[in-house]
C-alpha cells in the first residue's frame, strides 16, 4: 500500500511540474498534450485555488510575481513523500 501512494504522490509532483510549465501556453496546446494539460488542470485548480486563498503571489520585481500557490503544493507532496 505504501508503494502505491508513494507512486502516486510521485506522479503527482510530475505533473504538477508539467502544469506549471504548460499553464502559460494552454491556448497553443494541441491533441494528446491539451488531454494531458486538461487532466492536470482538473486535478490542480481546485487545490491551488484553495492555496492561493492562503498564500498571495510573491512580488520579485517589477510586474514580476511567483504563484506561491504552487510552491506550497510542491513543498506539501514532497512532505508527503518524506512520510510515505
Amino acid at each position: 500500500m505504501n508503494n502505491i501512494l508513494y507512486i502516486l504522490v510521485s506522479v503527482a509532483v510530475v505533473l504538477l511540474f508539467i502544469y506549471s510549465k504548460l499553464t502559460p501556453h494552454k491556448a497553443r496546446l494541441t491533441g494528446q498534450y491539451l488531454k494531458t494539460f486538461t487532466f492536470c488542470e482538473k486535478i490542480f485548480d481546485p487545490v491551488l485555488n484553495l492555496l492561493r486563498k492562503i498564500a498571495s503571489p510573491l512580488q520579485v520585481g517589477n510586474g514580476i510575481a511567483v504563484d506561491m500557490s504552487q510552491i506550497i503544493l510542491l513543498i506539501i507532496l514532497l512532505l508527503v513523500l518524506k512520510l510515505i
